[in-house]
């Protein structure tokens, strides 16, 4: 898989007349692929990853992609070059909003309906918490970040879920993203140590209402 993102890439950075293909890296270093064998990476992804690195809009620092529709994320090193691709789990409403003063409310108050994780794109990095220590925030004003997958909570059987070749049932979180502890000490931590950007595609909200610079140069 992260191969033929990598092929897709280097068709991107030609369409978008930006970057030459020839300025793609010519292969993955230390790359870890977590996706569900036959589960495909959307278009939309791709030309997303190309363009950020073709117009350089992570200004030099790592990237991550998260498809809420696929359950995916892809993350990309400073360099351009991918990291990793998995499935992750994701706000158990459907939705790209964040609610008002949601950072100051406690997880069990959190209504159903507002248990999104937010669409666009997003400036994060390493940092700490309330009750949880050092986390990777994605969004530190909406209180969504990035965890490995919660084993203190049986009945949502949040490992079985990541497990699944299936997104449908990745909808399980207040809002926060949940991956692997394998793929979050392998690829998250060391990729994202000094920050990064973060693109969250949207539900039910448009790519180009989503990353309108990313739309125009499409």
């Amino acid at each position: 898989m992260i191969r033929a993102v990598f092929g897709a890439l280097t068709l991107t950075f030609a369409s978008f007349g930006i970057a030459s293909a020839k300025d793609a890296p010519s292969q993955p270093v230390a790359a870890l692929d977590q996706l569900p064998r036959g589960q495909d990476v959307s278009r939309d992804v791709i030309k997303l990853a190309g363009w950020a690195v073709a117009a350089k809009d992570s200004q030099g620092y790592p990237f991550a992609i998260i498809d809420k529709a696929a359950a995916q994320i892809l993350v990309f090193g400073s360099d351009g070059r991918p990291r990793g691709a998995a499935p992750v789990l994701i706000g158990s409403a459907v939705g790209d909003h964040t609610a008002p003063g949601i950072a100051g409310v406690a997880l069990r108050e959190i209504p159903g309906r507002d248990r999104t994780t937010p669409a666009g794109r997003f400036v994060g990095g390493f940092g700490p918490s309330v009750d949880a220590g050092r986390v990777l925030w994605v969004d530190y004003d909406s209180a969504v970040a990035i965890h490995p997958t919660a084993t203190n909570v049986p009945d949502e059987k949040r490992a079985e879920r990541l497990a699944s070749p299936k997104p449908d049932d990745n909808r399980v979180t207040h809002g926060c993203i949940n991956v692997s502890p394998e793929f979050f000490e392998q690829i998250m931590q060391p990729t994202f140590e000094r920050g990064g950007v973060f693109y969250i595609l949207p539900d039910e909200a448009s790519i180009a209402e989503t990353f309108p610079e990313f739309a125009q140069k499409r």
